[in-house]
């Protein structure tokens, strides 16, 4: 059963420094274009895959707040008349950055059915914002995550990211200090992670970029995790946090390696067993569906071997972890009768541990997590 879609709106009034998703800048885009050969995706998904009422239902981007009220509009009046959910039992999420949201777009989503924010806030300190290519300031997260919480929103998250360039392990607790202040209900805390084809790799390739070691990048970690335990988040994943029942339904999907729709320029599906990738440049976005065809430059069949595979590295980043029992479950073979050897070695290693039914990572395989998940892949 599929019950969760991603919508993918690739537009943003600033490109960050470490960014690599697919994104273009706003101004003089064919945003209306796009958003009208967006909705023809989902109809000509939906006519090939049946599904019951969606479960959850994710905008991100790019910056999908970035589009003005309108745009915005059209794009909720969209999803609303070609996915099937119901307002009451649906997780229904935007991404924003803060600044974006004026009061008139506010009242839109939330006229949409729209229960759920998530801000890529990043620091708190003013100048690593200006050095990551942020456009807003502390000051302008305070104002609106105010104005989200007056439209009433209070399922509302933010996105922090330490080992920033020049970051300090004092600055990073200052900047949790202050999230902490704000009371929210769910937060995701994120290392640097420098990718190709961004401002960053750029740097760093030239030498004019200056990272954290990584035994301070260990201890902002250690220090996010004691932080948000001691003000009552659950870590239910290595990098989010939440108050209880304000977990990530969505994300959770991705976790839990479950099926997903995804809409939109450069978005990845995972769909029947098979997991497809469309265009990411709008233009070859644009072409098949002009022709009535969908977008997807990809798509490849997920073997057993490969679905069991994904199954420990995506669910071992659960603290819960993997279930033993639901392994056999899913694929009628033993977990280790699949796994025994790399299960054995890790759990020597002091990295993997077994309560009851769940394998998980012990706290020192939280800091050694990649590798972990790395001896899963055959």
């Amino acid at each position: 059963m599929i019950s969760s879609a991603y919508i993918h709106i690739p537009f943003c009034e600033h490109i960050c420094h470490y960014c690599d998703f697919n994104k273009v800048f706003l101004k003089n885009q064919p945003v209306e274009e796009y958003l009208r050969l967006l909705k023809k995706e989902m109809e000509l998904t939906l006519e090939q895959y049946k599904t019951d009422q969606l479960k959850t239902i994710f905008v991100g981007g790019g910056t999908p707040t970035a589009l003005n009220e309108q745009q915005l509009e059209q794009l909720c009046l969209s999803i609303n008349e070609t996915l099937p959910f119901e307002r009451e039992n649906v997780e229904y999420s935007f991404e924003a950055n803060p600044g974006d949201l004026s009061a008139e777009k506010l009242a839109i989503l939330k006229e949409y059915g729209v229960n759920r924010l998530s801000f890529g806030v990043q620091s708190f300190n003013d100048e690593l914002l200006k050095k990551i290519g942020r456009a807003h300031r502390a000051a302008d997260v305070f104002t609106t995550i105010d104005k989200a919480r007056e439209a009433g929103f209070e399922n509302i998250s933010i996105d922090l990211i330490y080992a920033l360039p020049g970051q300090t392990l004092e600055d990073f607790r200052d900047t949790l200090k202050t999230a902490m202040s704000l009371e929210l209900p769910h937060f995701s805390g994120y290392s640097l992670i420098i990718e190709p084809k961004t401002v960053f790799y750029n740097l760093l390739q030239k030498g004019r970029l200056t990272l954290p070691p990584e035994e301070s990048e260990a201890a902002m970690f250690e220090m996010l995790m004691e932080q948000m335990e001691l003000h009552g988040y659950s870590q239910y994943e290595i990098s989010n946090f939440a108050k209880p029942g304000y977990e990530s339904k969505h994300n959770l999907t991705y976790w839990n390696n479950e099926n997903y729709y995804g809409f939109g320029a450069g978005a990845h599906s995972y769909l029947a067993d098979k997991r497809r990738a469309n265009h990411g440049p709008l233009k070859k976005y644009f072409a098949p569906l002009l022709e009535g065809n969908l977008p997807v430059i990809e798509e490849n069949t997920v073997t057993v071997t490969e679905q069991m595979e994904e199954e420990m590295f995506l669910g071992l980043r659960k603290t819960k972890g993997v279930s033993v029992s639901g392994f056999q479950s899913k694929f009628q073979r033993p977990l280790m009768e699949v796994f025994g050897e790399e299960i054995k070695r890790e759990m020597e290693l002091g990295r993997l541990v077994l309560e009851e039914d769940f394998l998980k990572l012990s706290k020192q395989g939280k800091f050694l997590g990649n590798e972990v998940f790395q001896s899963f892949l055959k």
